[in-house]
């Protein structure tokens, strides 16, 4: 498939799927006329690399993380992975904490709107 195919299957722009390239995160064959020709599997790595960078993972980590599809894993590499796994978990549970102040101040403020007060207290 073609940039902008890929693009609109992963919801992701073409100058996006560009920088990917640049960052060996993702490969493209060249048509005869250069055109970037991507697999099919190209649409579920790209979802898979949004996923990780909106985990928090930087591109080099990222790139380690893929690399490990076609190579051999190590201690250290093992031991890596569960470093970031051990900080997404961390991620989620300070999220989780976030969301449950936020439910209480929704709480208090629908209680506040139904009782036609204020939910600021002085």
């Amino acid at each position: 498939m073609r940039i902008g195919e890929l693009a609109t299957r992963t919801g992701v722009s073409v100058r996006a799927l560009r920088y990917y390239e640049e960052q060996r995160l993702l490969t493209s064959e060249r048509s005869p006329s250069g055109q970037r020709r991507y697999q099919d599997a190209a649409v579920d790595r790209v979802r898979l690399i949004r996923q990780l960078y909106a985990a928090g993972l930087p591109s080099r980590s990222i790139r380690t993380l893929l690399a490990c599809e076609s190579s051999v894993a190590t201690p250290e590499l093992l031991t890596w992975f569960s470093g970031e796994r051990d900080r997404i978990d961390r991620q989620i549970d300070d999220l989780v904490q976030a969301r449950e102040r936020l439910d209480a101040l929704i709480a208090t403020a629908t209680a506040a709107v139904g009782a036609g007060t204020s939910c600021y207290t002085s």
